[in-house]
């Protein structure tokens, strides 16, 4: 019995979507899931490109349409400045040490990221790229 009656939702369910009216095709996804591959290599060895390492690591939260650019956004709107402020690569208020320190440590709603996460050659390369305040 409880088998026909899940066939039965099951076949109600399908025939419910397959009447909904055909939509526009699906546009691109945002940003923050289109960031690159990692790069291949020794993630020990420094030099990396920042802005790809970025994009990597950070880029899923921090990315255009990500959680942590949206916080942020409303968070500098609140401060008075231009939405632009909340996408980190847009700072310049942030200093290398503070991007280290706060990639380590975490902040509000960030938490810590380990060295296996993000490894100390990966973090200088992205504290560099962001950190433009000196």
């Amino acid at each position: 019995m409880k088998r026909l009656i899940l066939a039965a939702a099951l076949l109600t369910s399908a025939a419910a979507v397959a009447a909904l009216p055909p939509g526009p095709p699906p546009g691109p996804p945002p940003p923050y899931q289109m960031r690159p591959a990692a790069p291949a290599g020794d993630r020990l060895k420094p030099g990396g490109d920042g802005k790809v390492l970025f994009e990597v690591h950070c880029g899923y939260c921090h990315l255009l349409g990500g959680m942590g650019t949206n916080l942020l956004t409303k968070q500098r709107m609140m401060m008075g400045e231009t939405p632009d402020k909340g996408l980190l690569a847009n700072r310049t208020d942030l200093t290398a040490d503070y991007v280290r320190s706060v990639v380590r440590l975490g902040k509000g709603a960030m938490p810590g990221q380990t060295r296996v996460d993000v490894t100390d050659a990966e973090l200088d390369a992205v504290a560099q790229y962001l950190g433009k305040a000196g």
